[in-house]
């Protein structure tokens, strides 16, 4: 089953590329790769409008929220017991932020396995670095001043750049009731991506890229306070 699985996904990596060969030459496997994510993340965009709800509908309980708190401050269980009653009275389910991400795990694990398995095996690369090695194989084969190295550089300056505006979207969607201290960390996980990008193969870490990329665009849009959902 699993085989079947990898073999579909490698197929259509392929098949995307085929059209994209004459426009971008070696680098259409690595193009196929961010629509496939793209793809993807379309797909699950209803999950999305999901968290998107569940996100505003927790904005809107965070009041209730800190008087359940403030009244059972010293009972624990009571509190949480009270905050469950309320999240299934107004129908908001606490794991609806959590599904979209979740969703996304097998994809990535997919696109892994392509990507260290027969599609880079044929010397597919982005720019002359190989889809199928990290950035400290590449090193060690081309030397750190080269052009494959170059090209990992460019990615992760993108991935930062990204980063940067999903931390500051994440800082401007917090609600008052998070703690003071997740407020400081919870900007900071977005630098997470590139830190874990330099240690999975270039093919994967495009597909990080461009769905984070994704995400920024979808929080910039979707998590506006006047927009409509």
């Amino acid at each position: 089953m699993f085989d079947a699985i990898l073999q579909f996904t490698t197929g259509l990596l392929t098949g995307l590329a085929a059209p994209l060969t004459p426009l971008a030459g070696g680098n259409a496997i690595a193009l196929a790769i961010v629509l496939f994510t793209l793809g993807v993340r379309l797909l699950l965009l209803p999950l999305t409008l999901m968290q998107v709800r569940a996100t505003r509908a927790k904005a809107r309980l965070a009041p209730m929220r800190r008087k359940l708190a403030e009244r059972y401050k010293r009972n624990p269980e009571r509190l949480q017991r009270e905050v469950a009653a309320l999240h299934a009275r107004e129908g908001v389910s606490p794991f609806a932020g959590c599904l979209p991400m979740a969703a996304q795990v097998p994809f990535f694990w997919l696109l892994y396995q392509v990507s260290t398995g027969p599609v880079t095996s044929m010397g597919h690369a982005l720019f002359g670095a190989p889809l199928g090695m990290q950035v400290a194989g590449v090193i060690g084969v081309h030397g750190l001043l080269s052009v494959p190295v170059a090209v990992f550089a460019a990615v992760f300056a993108l991935m930062l750049i990204v980063a940067w505006l999903m931390s500051r979207i994440t800082r401007r969607s917090l609600t008052d009731d998070v703690p003071e201290q997740l407020r400081r960390i919870m900007p900071l996980l977005s630098y997470g991506t590139v830190v874990f990008a330099a240690f999975i193969p270039l093919g994967a870490a495009l597909y990080v890229f461009a769905s984070s990329a994704w995400t920024a665009a979808e929080r910039g849009l979707l998590y506006r306070p006047a927009q409509a959902v």
